[in-house]
């Protein structure tokens, strides 16, 4: 590491510069990697907070926004309640709507109809949890719209009032929507055009024929392996896991691979870039490693001492642009959907340090053909 810290001291100018593009490709990658955690959070935190193995869709159903394009009978939904290895299966009721607060205020809602005590029932942080009717449970982030527990939500068109009396712990959205979690027996009533003004009330549910749902939510028995193939050709259905059910959000797909393609080329960026840089400055230096390997030091010796500089170089200008995204991502606005998590910063930091090396390894991968004789050459 001799010849690799002197050259770092001596050339600061130089590496410097080096580390600042450095330093702004980790700052990008954060804040890519925040931005993406953020869009999947905010496309999908309802469906990823769920104690749920599976999702089962209606055979057929398009797998873009399948929560709402899918169909449940009944007979499908008792086939997977008696299902070897299938601890529980309940219905699900999904839909999008929109709604009016008491003040005016129009908001949207992803409604997921549950039944009540299931093992959907989501855990509040403030209020009660799902029971009757005309109770709702909406995403703490709807507080932003001004909800607080008691508010009267009135739908659109149909002008069922609903309340809310309780928020779920954390966020909960869906298509990028603030979820509202509500009785089964009152999504349908929605779902079916029936529901009348004012509160729901049971009388409207008894004179409901409406037995259909969204989709069947699957929860396996502990250390059990259903035979999904199995399942779904005597239900019907289609089953995804938890993670694919993902894919059936509003723009989840397009979203998170577009992201994925730009820190793909970030990352590609980083390993060209960083093995430009020293390529030239290999080459740049290449009487002097000459003099060294004239003088007794091994190609294997150089070899790694400029890797050592490399690693120096990323490992500490990496940090830096870390340490600055993360300061960036911490003023983000309220309405942009974006989250620091540190498993995505680390992994994304590893890679790009592991590339920047292997893209400088590459480089100076020319020092192990300098030979010594060239260090008596022309410019001796």
């Amino acid at each position: 590491m001799f010849l690799a810290i002197r050259e770092l001291r001596f050339a600061r100018g130089r590496f410097g510069l080096m580390g600042a593009v450095v330093s702004l490709i980790a700052l990008l990658i954060v804040l890519l990697s925040g931005l993406s955690s953020g869009l999947v959070n905010d496309g999908v935190s309802g469906l990823k907070s769920l104690p749920v193995t599976a999702f089962a869709f209606d055979e057929g159903t398009k797998t873009d926004n399948a929560f709402s394009r899918s169909v449940i009978e009944e007979s499908q939904l008792e086939t997977w309640q008696s299902f070897p290895g299938v601890k529980e299966a309940t219905p699900v009721g999904a839909g999008m709507t929109n709604a009016t607060t008491e003040d005016g205020t129009q908001i949207d809602l992803s409604l997921f109809g549950i039944v009540p005590g299931s093992y959907l029932t989501p855990e509040v942080s403030e209020g009660e949890t799902v029971s009757g009717l005309a109770g709702i449970v909406v995403s703490e982030t709807a507080k932003s719209d001004g909800l607080e527990v008691g508010s009267i939500v009135t739908l659109d068109r149909l002008d069922t009032e609903l309340e809310v009396v309780g928020f779920t712990d954390g966020q909960a959205t869906f298509g990028h929507v603030d979820m509202a979690y509500l009785n089964i027996d009152t999504w349908k009533l929605i779902a079916s055009g029936a529901a009348q003004p004012g509160e729901p009330t049971q009388e409207q549910v008894d004179a409901l024929n409406f037995d259909v749902w969204s989709v069947i939510a699957i929860q396996a028995e502990d250390g059990a392996e259903i035979d999904f193939a199995e399942a779904d050709r005597l239900a019907g259905t289609s089953t995804v896991s938890l993670t694919e059910s993902f894919n059936s959000s509003p723009g989840y797909e397009a979203e998170t691979l577009t992201l994925s393609m730009i820190q793909v080329f970030l990352y590609a960026i980083s390993a060209l870039v960083v093995g430009a840089f020293f390529t030239v400055w290999t080459i740049q230096r290449q009487h002097e490693l000459a003099v060294l390997r004239a003088i007794g030091a091994s190609g294997r010796y150089l070899l790694r001492d400029s890797l050592t500089q490399a690693a120096i170089l990323l490992v500490s200008f990496t940090a830096i642009g870390v340490a600055a995204g993360v300061g960036l991502g911490a003023m983000m606005p309220e309405g942009m959907p974006f989250a620091l998590e540190v498993a995505p910063i680390v992994t994304a930091s590893l890679i790009t340090i592991a590339l920047g090396l292997v893209g400088a390894a590459v480089a100076v991968l020319r020092i192990t053909r300098i030979e010594p004789i060239s260090a008596l050459g022309g410019q001796r």
